[in-house]
């Protein structure tokens, strides 16, 4: 799936939908939202616009492209799994510290990371969408950035942060992941109190704290998969 005909499609989807309301087009394509977005994804795959993937049907592709909709249309939760995405994109590449490929350990990563940021309360499930379409569709925007060069500031930053508490509690190929969570929750902390944190009222600064400890394990889970040092 390429990134920037997601974007076409969450920009064109209403106007589709009013098109696909013309009687020319079928009743089926206009009794809902939805059924109208699952007549743009069959045409789309028709034409060669999109490509069914994950070795899905196209009855369940169609089901996930109603839910890449509801995504996009939650802002709550589309903003966190971009902002994500780009992260990983740029700080846990598909490939190993000896440059050879390793999709596998980004796949892990990203799902894990979806995972952590839903069970953590950082993102919520938009209605009509399962945690698989979420892991699916951050996917989608991951394969897309892995090919872009023309990112100028590092959107790895947050994971490199957390990373460096990793490597620093680690002693003979050993994390204190004691020390580890320790440092995470005073660096959420410092960074609520001083301003930098800024979180809306349905996040808590634990709930924070939770997520990034959870990003730590995955950070190393994801460096031992490749043999990284570092991030």
């Amino acid at each position: 799936m390429v990134f920037n005909k997601w974007i076409f499609a969450g920009v064109c989807l209403p106007v589709l939908s009013m098109a696909l309301a013309r009687p020319t087009h079928g009743q089926q394509c206009t009794s809902s939202q939805n059924a109208a977005v699952e007549c743009f994804a069959a045409n789309a795959v028709k034409t060669k616009l999109l490509t069914v993937h994950y070795g899905m049907t196209m009855s369940q592709y169609k089901s996930y492209t109603v839910a890449v909709s509801n995504i996009i249309q939650a802002p709550d939760t589309n903003l966190v799994v971009f902002g994500l995405s780009c992260a990983v994109a740029d700080a846990m590449p598909p490939t190993n510290a000896d440059g050879s490929a390793n999709q596998t350990a980004q796949t892990n990563a990203v799902n894990s990371i979806v995972a952590a940021e839903i069970a953590s309360g950082i993102a919520s499930l938009p209605s009509g969408t399962s945690q698989q379409d979420v892991q699916w569709f951050a996917l989608d925007l991951v394969n897309s950035m892995n090919a872009n060069n023309g990112v100028l500031l590092s959107p790895g930053t947050l994971l490199r942060l957390i990373d460096s508490y990793v490597v620093t509690s680690t002693s003979g190929g050993v994390v204190n992941w004691t020390q580890v969570n320790s440092n995470l929750a005073t660096m959420v902390s410092n960074l609520a109190s001083s301003g930098l944190l800024k979180l809306p009222p349905a996040i808590t600064p634990a709930e924070v704290t939770s997520f990034a400890q959870s990003l730590a394990q995955i950070i190393y889970t994801y460096k031992t998969a490749t043999s990284r040092a570092s991030l």
